[in-house]
């Protein structure tokens, strides 16, 4: 029942996560987070980084969006999730960013989540170039 309870609560939380807090009863204390340019433990932290991406999305981009394809269960102790990060920059030229991920989320025998690892589609410095074209020229590839 905690497994289906920290799907639905992704579900839930992932799409508007660059718009409103997440919920974070369904994560450990000690909570591990990894993506390509952050690593860190513990649920403060965790907190802070949410912040800090609804903070800067706001302060930089035009529209930016978090899309979520889709969150489940993909072993006894492990939920995937699938999305991709969007917007326009607050720049003249309206510099698009895009790239796909997915998170895998490991869970404690409590169905808690103890560790969130993020895997991009593309180099973080890739994702950067993006910010130095015009809008029309960093399309989705």
């Amino acid at each position: 029942m905690q497994v289906e309870k920290a799907v639905d609560t992704l579900k839930a939380d992932l799409p508007t996560l660059v718009e409103k807090d997440i919920s974070y009863d369904i994560y450990t204390k000690d909570v591990y987070f990894q993506d390509p340019v952050n690593k860190f433990k513990g649920k403060i932290n965790y907190r802070i980084i949410f912040w800090t991406l609804r903070f800067h999305g706001q302060l930089f981009f035009s529209d930016i969006n978090f899309d979520l394809h889709g969150a489940s269960q993909t072993a006894p102790d492990t939920i995937v999730a699938n999305w991709t990060v969007r917007g326009v920059l607050r720049v003249p030229w309206k510099a698009r960013i895009f790239f796909n991920g997915y998170s895998t989320y490991k869970l404690d025998k409590d169905g808690l989540i103890y560790e969130h690892l993020d895997t991009w589609d593309r180099k973080p410095g890739e994702i950067l170039k993006q910010f130095f074209r015009k809008g029309e020229d960093s399309s989705q590839g």
